[in-house]
């Protein structure tokens, strides 16, 4: 049934029912980080609970047996019942040991007090870290297959994890290649993150060692358990990878299984058997297949005592198959879809390169694995190149290895190192809200300008929900470092209400020192970046409160804030009867005073600031950072603020729109900007008006999105220039309907630097535009014209134009571009100085 509520109410109610629904764990969460900590008490969580698998089971099962850690109470994250019940049944005589529900209030009460946490995987979002705890991130393989940023769509898929990364103190490396590959360079750690990397193999690959008696027992249990007699098998165990590319929507891709088993099967022959091992995120839907009942080994099971087991192995792209190098025996490698795999996925070593047979037909390579497992065969010839590289240091002892650094602190005679490190500055910018506007055009072009050999630049967003906020956030150089903040502010709910009503109600800086708020905003700092460090942070949107508050409690750095307009006209903008960032930006300027740069876009822009803001910084924070052009930018709108109403996906062109561009004989004018009070698009069309009764070959496009849209429509009927005046939208791309264009126009009472003017000089058009008062230097030279701000004199512009009086305008992108980018390393804190920069 359809909903009879408009779209935007329904979307408001089912956002609200959804925030209702967490209150009560926000609540739980917040109360348990209140509490004091337990400083004996481990956690341990392997793959958001799916069972006690992988390296904190292999470290778990370490410190239960080690009488040096009697003293240590254990608690198992387990979110699958059997798995949970496995536990239990099987520590059943360790009173220190328990389970807890993963999500309950006893699991959040349990990550919030522990004095150390394991995992393999991420914590959920709302986990933050608190002072006192150490955290042990041993991740869960060494990765053949892309991953973090390298992956495509990489960064938003990643965030939760480059959160966790971030937050944690040691990260586990299996092997300098996993150190480098992963961690430093797919998850972007280098010169960021202030913890330590352990490379002293993997604990969970010690469980593969076992004596033949542990051996022949174990064989036992899982035939018994999946109903197989495998006495006198060889075991050939097939664990392929998870096809998806998201976590949140796993692709099981599991019908084709069963074949691939059989195929292999047939080949290897009667005394061998096949059984399969899948991807923890895909089990459950595998066993609700009824083919591979008999063969599907438990989840419970694990992974690397399996390994132990088989006499050989078959795999595609799992990482589990490294894991497998240390005990010498064969591997075989089913990749039917490698090309297409390689090309959606990737892979970081050619499929070719592999240290085992590859093959594309299951039958095929279970005929090959069959000869490696044969008598007297000699190894695969890369298969010692490849143990000597990725477990050089698995001899069965990596456990107590991880232990005496972790646990004991002994770190002078282990592998601990921290992540590389460079010269090179470290930048932090808050993009804004990434919608289609022209700070975050001007930010894109910012960012996407900068040397990022010269310096190390992070930008920090909003998790991006929405088609258009994605388009724009992947149009950011790879090489920029991308952490979303996903999940929310932790505290209880009472403290929340009493910052909010305290940060508008005073000063806020004042507030959080007073009520005590300060330690909920550096909590939320840590919960996005843990330890890492920034040397320059910026609010490049500079209307967020929420936002320039947050950025106040980095660590230690020059902090600058952007400001894109005349500020103070803005915060008194009327629009529909409302002064919309009346409060806001009121709360904004009060947190100038802790901002080192005060950052205006235009020379012209940075004296009316001063003067204006003169109560809020001292006149010698105020600076110029212009903003800078791009050859292919998209710019739809080129308002500073952040309330804006747009369309997730594109307004493309109708086709009455399309077909006046097309229509021969016609001199057209076009606007690009946010339909709002302060661009006055209803003086424009007054003015042209004016003109069109003596120029009937002429037309107007105004190209934006905005609350005044249904007004402007209305003038234009009313005024008799329907077909003669058109109103788009907001379009992604309104550069293409410039160039169909003459004449570039801008009514505006006030501005910062408007992106489109700097895209219409690179597209050489003549430009009029009302004398804002910060109009003359908004481009180089004088290439604008420009008029008061009147309907006449707008009018007479518009005139002088079609009688060939403005000339187009030009702009040197090159030189221009040098300037700017001269300007921002101005900015940026050097090592020999002691005054701030942008202050002299």
């Amino acid at each position: 049934m359809r909903s009879p509520l408009p779209p935007a109410v329904t979307r408001a109610v089912r956002w609200a029912l959804t925030r209702a629904k967490r209150i009560p764990t926000s609540e739980q969460i917040a109360w348990s980080r209140s509490l004091p900590l337990r400083p004996r008490t481990v956690v341990y969580e392997s793959f958001a609970g799916n069972g006690a698998l992988c390296n904190p089971d292999a470290i778990f099962r370490a410190l239960l047996s080690d009488p040096d850690f009697a003293d240590l109470t254990h608690v198992w994250a387990i979110s699958d019942a059997d798995a949970a019940a496995a536990v239990r049944a099987e520590f059943a005589g360790h009173r220190n040991v328990s389970v807890v529900k993963r999500g309950s209030g006893a699991y959040w009460r349990t990550v919030s007090t522990a004095g150390y946490l394991i995992n393999n995987a991420t914590f959920p979002p709302a986990f933050g870290k608190r002072t006192g705890q150490v955290y042990l991130n041993t991740w869960h393989g060494t990765p053949l297959k892309l991953m973090g940023f390298d992956m495509p769509g990489g960064a938003r898929e990643s965030a939760n994890t480059l959160r966790n990364l971030l937050n944690a103190d040691y990260l586990l490396a299996a092997n300098p290649f996993m150190a480098e590959t992963m961690y430093e360079d797919a998850y972007q750690l280098r010169n960021v993150y202030r913890g330590a990397i352990i490379e002293e193999g993997y604990p969970r690959i010690d469980r593969q060692w076992m004596t033949g008696a542990e051996r022949a027992q174990r064989i036992a249990d899982l035939g018994a358990r999946l109903g197989t007699d495998l006495t006198d098998k060889r075991i050939v165990l097939f664990a392929p990878t998870w096809r998806g590319t998201s976590f949140q929507a796993p692709d099981a891709d599991l019908a084709h299984l069963a074949d691939q088993v059989a195929g292999i099967q047939r080949e290897v022959g009667e005394d061998a058997v096949v059984l399969l091992k899948t991807h923890q995120v895909v089990h459950r839907a595998a066993t609700r297949i009824p083919a591979l009942k008999r063969l599907l080994v438990p989840n419970t099971t694990a992974t690397n005592v399996l390994l132990g087991l088989a006499d050989a192995l078959i795999t595609d792209y799992s990482s589990i198959f490294f894991d497998y190098l240390a005990t010498g025996r064969p591997i075989g490698f089913l990749v039917p879809d490698g090309d297409s795999y390689a090309a959606e996925r990737g892979t970081y070593m050619p499929l070719d390169e592999l240290p085992g047979p590859v093959s594309t037909d299951p039958a095929a390579l279970g005929h090959e694995l069959a000869g490696l497992m044969g008598p007297n065969a000699a190894p695969h010839p890369r298969y010692a190149e490849w143990a000597e590289r990725f477990v050089p240091y698995d001899d069965g002892q990596a456990t107590s290895r991880v232990i005496d650094v972790v646990f004991r602190g002994r770190a002078a005679d282990r592998r601990v190192r921290p992540v590389r490190r460079d010269e090179r500055p470290r930048l932090l910018f808050y993009l804004g809200g990434m919608r289609l506007n022209g700070i975050t055009t001007a930010a894109v072009n910012l960012l996407n300008s900068l040397d990022t050999e010269r310096y190390d630049v992070t930008a920090l967003m909003a998790n991006p929900r929405g088609a258009t906020t994605r388009h724009n956030q992947a149009r950011l150089n790879p090489d920029i470092r991308q952490v979303f903040r996903v999940g929310g502010m932790n505290g209880l709910k009472a403290r929340q209400a009493l910052r909010r009503v305290a940060d508008v109600s005073t000063d806020p800086l004042r507030a959080h020192r007073r009520l005590g708020h300060r330690t909920l905003w550096r909590d939320e700092w840590t919960r996005i970046f843990g330890s890492a460090k920034f040397d320059w942070v910026a609010d490049f949107s500079g209307y967020s409160p929420f936002w320039a508050h947050l950025l106040l409690h980095s660590p230690r750095a020059t902090r600058a804030i952007w400001l894109h307009n005349e500020m103070a006209a803005d915060r008194d903008r009327t629009v529909n009867g409302k002064q919309a960032f009346r409060r806001s930006l009121g709360r904004v300027f009060a947190m100038y005073r802790a901002y080192d740069q005060l950052v205006s876009v235009s020379p012209a822009l940075t004296e009316l600031n001063r003067v204006e803001l003169a109560d809020f910084a001292p006149a010698e924070r105020f600076v110029t950072l212009r903003n800078l052009p791009d050859a292919v930018s998209a710019t739809p709108d080129d308002d500073g603020g952040e309330a804006g109403e747009f369309a997730e996906d594109d307004a493309a062109l109708d086709e009455r729109i399309d077909a006046a561009l097309a229509t021969p004989g016609i001199r057209r004018f076009i606007t690009v900007g946010r339909l709002s009070t302060e661009k006055n698009h209803a003086r424009l069309i007054r003015a042209f008006a004016r003109i069109s009764r003596t120029a009937p070959n002429t037309q107007l496009f105004i190209v934006g999105g905005g609350p005044l849209r249904g007004e402007l429509e209305r003038q234009v009927r009313d005024a008799g220039l329907t077909g003669r005046v058109f109103l788009t939208g907001s379009l992604r791309d309104p550069v293409s309907v410039m160039r169909r264009c003459d004449c570039f126009v801008l009514s505006s009472d006030y501005e910062g630097q408007p992106m489109v003017l700097i895209e219409a000089a690179q597209l050489a058009m003549p430009i009029v535009s009302t004398a804002f008062a910060s109009a003359r230097g908004a481009l180089p030279g004088d290439d604008m014209h420009i008029v008061e701000r009147d309907d006449e004199a707008l009018a007479e512009g518009m005139t002088a134009f079609l009688d060939g009086r403005v000339a187009p305008a030009s702009l040197d992108v090159e030189a221009y571009s040098a300037e700017v980018l001269a300007q921002f390393d101005a900015l940026i804190p050097d090592p020999t100085r002691s005054t701030v920069p942008g202050t002299q």
